[in-house]
């Protein structure tokens, strides 16, 4: 299975970048790394780079939009139909019913709820992003009152991209530190 898995995703890469063959055999496709110097590399990272930055788009667009701004209605804009969340946060439902239910949890607790992006890597249909987000605790979250505390929650996620919209979601988030400031478990 993961061979199928390693063949989509290059014949994903090799329809939608079609110079990778030519330039990039063999390098890594990473976004806002530095390229190596010689002209082959740089137009490896440049075409890469080109690519990934519409890729991330989708990613960041969501974030932007869901997370900065409050707007729920990116869920409906962002991700596919049949979005799977592999991960899904606080018990919500793994679709993108549940996102909207997480993002609205969220934002109601943390009304200036941010997300400070650390690194974004794209390959393929597939976009990885490093980050912490972070508010002021103002309301509510699970069963836990304000306490007016800054609370911040480091994470990684990893989104496929079809057609241009997100079909899943896999994450991992700083579950426990996050449990801890908000006084759920001892520190």
């Amino acid at each position: 299975m993961a061979a199928s898995s390693s063949s989509a995703r290059t014949s994903v890469t090799a329809t939608r970048i079609p110079l990778l063959q030519r330039y990039c055999a063999g390098k890594p496709q990473l976004v806002g790394v530095p390229a190596g110097g010689d002209r082959a590399d740089d137009r490896c990272h440049e075409h890469i780079n080109g690519f990934g930055r519409a890729q991330q788009g989708r990613r960041t667009g969501l974030h932007r939009r869901s997370v900065h701004q409050g707007d729920l209605g990116a869920v409906d804009t962002y991700l596919a139909e049949d979005f799977v969340n592999h991960d899904p946060p606080f018990g919500v439902p793994a679709d993108r019913e549940g996102m909207r239910t997480a993002g609205g949890m969220m934002r109601a607790a943390f009304p200036d709820w941010r997300s400070e992006l650390h690194e974004l890597i794209a390959e393929g249909d597939l976009v990885v992003e490093r980050f912490t987000a972070g508010g002021t605790h103002r309301g509510d979250v699970m069963g836990v009152p304000a306490t007016g505390q800054t609370i911040s929650l480091p994470g990684i996620n990893i989104f496929r991209l079809r057609d241009g919209l997100i079909v899943g979601r896999w994450g991992r988030l700083d579950d426990l530190g996050f449990l801890r400031q908000l006084g759920v478990i001892p520190a």
